[in-house]
């Protein structure tokens, strides 16, 4: 704690950094982010120890190690409901690898907020959404506690160097997730999977080096090292010093970033491991795959890519936009194409995500909200359908849209849930998705060049409705399909995981103040940052 009391005694070059991410008063020293990222470890340790035959015992663990961060999830979003998210909170900060500067730094503002408690929620459902698995249960809900706790890292993480190690941690246990209790072609989604991630996480250990060894923080003490991961100080540019100083390369640096996170969002031509990792991959690690490791590439753009190398998110904005307008016209139309229903739903991730894109291209208060809210809404509609591709696959053991066929008289009540995840995905007013998308394309026609690229992206509004309609047409509605007499339908333990998401897309489709109002903060101060450090680089 001496290191970081000298950390905020020191004056000039701290000052603004303190000012705009921590506000004036004294740091908010607090451990809720460490449980919430550390919890869900320790009770993988904890089923370890626990016989083999115990299941129910793996499985009640798993709930509780998983409940923890959600209910301290609950506090989170009251506490930045309350105050807002302009500045960091919950903050951690101790010497981790005090000779190379690198330190335990973790901490919370408007940006990463949604992502948390998004993440918590997820976790949680999808524990119950995994309560058939019968194969190799404690090694599965092992594995997945430990994912939790690498996904939660990378949303809390302040240090460069802590962010990578959370980012890999995050790799194998979804590598083995996929690859043994996945589908007939598990094992090529998951090293597909596996080598596609870490090609990203190569180039960005690239850049993270050259971000480390072309800073001087000399000023900020004699006692100090001379290099530094520490995000926050490396966004301000007064300190970039070396090969930082030159265009190229800084817009080398900002492309091998976007590569890093593009293939996770995943960004058109980067986004052939999803639909096979989607396919192979049983139904809760389908629906992390979506609600949660998707927002992990979008959320690297925000927190890593934009504050560090701010003049190059002006000078690449546009690419940005036309990236999203091909992910969402190019999603959808592979999505109207397939007649896997679990491949269908993963091409429409793609194309949802290209409306993140677009906002964040945009570089306006509304795109940039929108964005955001885009990458909550979608986790909590995206989670909804995996879900329940998952409850009809369980019953029909198949996924063929052609194969079913006037379900609705059959099982009404899913149905009826189906016909609300559609409705909500293709943007329905008074659903989430339909304010998000809204905000994202106001954001596009505020920029004086994106007209175009936002009015060619609204098409993927349209194709969205013809390809979810024509399915929920085929599989529903018409003459029953006597194959099906004995389909069974939904159970509670199914509803329970899904009514919490489906009550989420309501109420955030009438009141989307509540997450925008968490977000505002954190998205004006990213906003200014950027308009600082843009420098000539200007539209």
């Amino acid at each position: 704690m001496d290191y970081l009391s000298n950390f905020y005694s020191n004056p000039e070059i701290i000052k603004y950094l303190r000012d705009v991410f921590l506000g004036a008063g004294a740091i908010n020293q607090s451990h809720i982010l460490s449980l919430m990222t550390f919890v869900p470890f320790l009770g993988a340790i904890i089923i370890l120890f626990i016989p083999r035959q115990n299941k129910d015992l793996v499985r009640a663990v798993a709930v509780v190690a998983t409940g923890i961060p959600l209910l301290l999830a609950a506090q989170v979003f009251w506490v930045f409901y309350t105050q807002g998210g302009a500045q960091m909170k919950f903050v951690e900060m101790y010497d981790w690898i005090k000779p190379f500067n690198i330190q335990y730094f973790m901490g919370i503002d408007g940006v990463s907020a949604p992502m948390v408690i998004l993440t918590a929620l997820l976790g949680f459902i999808c524990i119950f959404a995994s309560w058939n698995i019968e194969k190799g249960v404690k090694a599965y809900f092992a594995l997945f506690l430990i994912l939790e706790t690498g996904m939660m890292g990378v949303f809390c993480a302040l240090d460069f160097f802590l962010f990578y190690v959370y980012w890999e941690v995050m790799l194998l246990p979804m590598y083995f997730l996929i690859g043994i209790w996945g589908g007939p072609r598990k094992e090529y989604a998951a090293i597909k999977f596996f080598v596609y991630t870490l090609a990203g996480s190569v180039l960005m250990l690239l850049v993270m080096l050259a971000m480390y060894f072309n800073t001087n923080i000399a000023e900020a003490g004699p006692n100090a090292a001379q290099h530094t991961f520490n995000l926050l100080l490396l966004t301000n540019q007064n300190m970039h010093i070396g090969i930082l100083q030159n265009f190229d390369m800084r817009l080398l640096l900002y492309i091998g970033l976007f590569i890093a996170f593009a293939i996770k969002v995943p960004v058109f031509p980067f986004h052939t491991w999803l639909p096979d990792a989607h396919v192979e991959a049983p139904t809760a690690i389908s629906v992390i795959l979506a609600g949660v490791l998707l927002k992990m590439g979008t959320y690297g753009i925000f927190r890593i890519s934009f504050p560090l190398l701010p003049d190059m998110a002006q000078y690449t904005s546009i690419g940005l936009a036309v990236f999203g307008m091909i992910n969402i016209i190019y999603g959808a139309l592979c999505a109207m194409a397939q007649d896997d229903l679990k491949k269908l739903v993963a091409y429409s991730s793609i194309s949802h995500m290209g409306y993140c894109l677009l906002g964040m291209g945009a570089l306006t208060a509304a795109g940039m909200n929108g964005a955001l809210l885009q990458m909550f809404n979608h986790g909590t509609i995206t989670g909804m359908l995996f879900l329940l591709v998952g409850v009809i696959y369980e019953r029909a053991h198949h996924r063929n849209v052609d194969g079913f066929g006037g379900l609705a008289t059959k099982v009404p009540v899913y149905a009826g849930i189906m016909g609300f995840a559609f409705f909500a995905s293709l943007g329905l007013p008074g659903m989430s998705g339909f304010i998000s998308e809204a905000l994202c394309f106001i954001g596009g026609f505020e920029h004086d060049y994106l007209h175009v690229i936002t009015a060619v992206s609204t098409l993927g509004i349209v194709i969205t409705a013809a390809y979810l309609l024509w399915t929920f047409q085929k599989i529903f509605l018409g003459p029953f399909n006597n194959k099906y007499d004995n389909l069974q339908e939904i159970n509670g333990r199914e509803l329970f995981t899904l009514v919490p998401l489906g009550i989420i897309v309501v109420i955030l489709g009438f009141f989307p103040s509540i997450i925008l109002n968490i977000m505002g903060g954190g998205i004006n101060t990213l906003m200014n940052i950027i308009s600082k450090g843009a420098g000539h680089w200007s539209w």
